[in-house]
C-alpha cells in the first residue's frame, strides 16, 4: 500500500473524525449493506450491526471522539492508524486515549465491505482503569523479560 489520497478514503476519515450519535445514520453513505466488522469485543455483519455498535459507544463512554494519525491507501483498501479520546463514566470517571489501527477494504463503488480494529485492550484499555489497571500492571511486571 501506498501512501496516497483517494477521495473516498478522505471523506470516511472526515466521517470519523466528526463522528457524532446523530451522524452515525450516515453509515450506510460510507458501508455496504454486507459489510463485515470486528474489534476485540465484536464480530458482526452488515451495516445496521454495525451502526448499533458505534451507537452503543456514545451510550458507554463520554466525548468519544476519533482522530487519524496516519493513513495508507491502495487499490482497494487502507490502513488507519487512530487516537480515540474519550471519558469514562461515573465517580471514577477518567479521560482516556486508546491508539489503534484499522483494515478496511472497499468494494468497486469505494464503500466499507471489511472493517477491522486493531487495538491491544489489555495496554490500551484494561491497565488504565483504576481496579482492573492494578491487575493488568501486575501482570505485565511478572511476564517482562
Amino acid at each position: 500500500m501506498t501512501a496516497t489520497n483517494v477521495p473516498h478514503v478522505d471523506a470516511l476519515v472526515a466521517f470519523y473524525e466528526t463522528l457524532s450519535a446523530a451522524s452515525v445514520a450516515r453509515l450506510p453513505e460510507f458501508y455496504a449493506q454486507d459489510a463485515a466488522f470486528k474489534d476485540p469485543f465484536n464480530e458482526v455483519r452488515g451495516v445496521d450491526a454495525i451502526a448499533r455498535i458505534f451507537r452503543h459507544m456514545f451510550i458507554q463512554v463520554a466525548e468519544p471522539r476519533f482522530v487519524i494519525t496516519g493513513r495508507f491507501t491502495g487499490d482497494d483498501g487502507a490502513m488507519l492508524l487512530w487516537e480515540f479520546y474519550f471519558r469514562t463514566h461515573g465517580p471514577l470517571a477518567q479521560a482516556l486515549c486508546l491508539r489503534g489501527a484499522t483494515h478496511l477494504r472497499f468494494d468497486a463503488d469505494g464503500r466499507v465491505i471489511l472493517h477491522r480494529d486493531y487495538w491491544d485492550a489489555a495496554e490500551e484499555l484494561y491497565a488504565k482503569l483504576p481496579v482492573l489497571g492494578l491487575l493488568m500492571r501486575g501482570l505485565q511486571r511478572m511476564a517482562r523479560a
